[in-house]
């Protein structure tokens, strides 16, 4: 696929505004395809679908793809060279904007297939990856397997060690495992970004490690202790949920679960953080 003589033909542009950089080395489309481990009962769903260049791949394999693009001045484009492939239905839409619940089950009552596999490829713009993995995470239907390409060092981020994790690692690892597959160099996108990217796989677990109704103060401890990443545990929990409790009380309840009070956040792995979340629920549900 040419992108430049697409987007050419079309009298377009990539967009900046939308963080526009079409993947068109064939070699890495292909290895990003493979990732997926796609089979025929699976559905795909493409966040940021494109000119199609990965589509058609995961069209080969998949049972079917759900290939979702936010700019409508290219689903002209997507609609001509997918459509061969009766096995995609090209959407146009924000995936923060959608339940992608909705959009797997509609896919699935058109395969006839009420237990296909659900899983989520795609580029996704630097400037919103967080929010897109935390919204196809916390949804109802959680996908099987996620494949993206982000940039290099949100990647980093994601598959973080304790000592050096951050809010998003937290929030990835809480509901999977992440893998840091392989670096993409910049001059493999049209245009060139100024950075490389990577291709994270996550491998989702069925069930997280807390119920529904522990989870929103999981992620409220989380977001505390990090609000102050450069303090001691006990002083960033402290001020972080509003002082609900004391510094001192802060830290009996980390040495409690025998997280020693002074280290700090990005510390803590995520076994330590549900530890801490049990330590104080009572405090924050009264």
């Amino acid at each position: 696929m040419n992108v430049h003589r697409l987007l050419r033909e079309h009298d377009l542009r990539p967009d900046k505004a939308l963080g526009q950089n079409f993947l068109v080395d064939e070699t890495v489309l292909s290895r990003i395809a493979a990732s997926t481990r796609p089979s025929d009962s699976d559905i795909i769903l493409e966040i940021g679908a494109g000119t199609g260049a990965l589509t058609k791949l995961l069209a080969e394999g998949a049972g079917r793809v759900v290939a979702l693009e936010l700019d409508e001045k290219l689903l002209p484009i997507l609609r001509s060279e997918l459509s061969e492939h009766d096995n995609v239905t090209v959407l146009q839409g924000d995936i923060l904007a959608l339940d992608p619940a909705a959009l797997v089950e509609e896919a699935r009552r058109e395969m006839g297939m009420p237990r296909a596999s659900y899983k989520v490829a795609g580029n996704l713009p630097y400037y919103i990856t967080s929010a897109i993995i935390r919204h196809l995470m916390e949804a109802e239907l959680r996908p099987d397997l996620m494949v993206v390409t982000v940039q290099y060092e949100v990647a980093k981020r994601i598959v973080a060690e304790p000592g050096d994790t951050s809010v998003l690692t937290v929030s990835v690892q809480f509901y999977g495992e992440p893998e840091l597959l392989f670096r993409i160099k910049s001059g493999s996108f049209y245009p060139r970004p100024n950075v490389d990217s990577a291709v994270v796989r996550i491998d989702v677990d069925p069930a997280p490690p807390l119920p529904e109704e522990e989870t929103d103060l999981f992620f409220r401890v989380v977001r505390a202790g990090f609000s102050q990443r450069r303090k001691q545990l006990h002083n960033a929990i402290s001020a972080g949920l509003g002082e609900v409790l004391s510094k001192d009380e802060a830290a009996d309840r980390l040495d409690r679960v025998g997280i020693d009070h002074r280290r700090r956040a990005q510390t803590l792995s995520v076994e330590e953080w549900i530890s801490l979340t049990r330590a104080v629920r009572d405090v924050l549900e009264s």
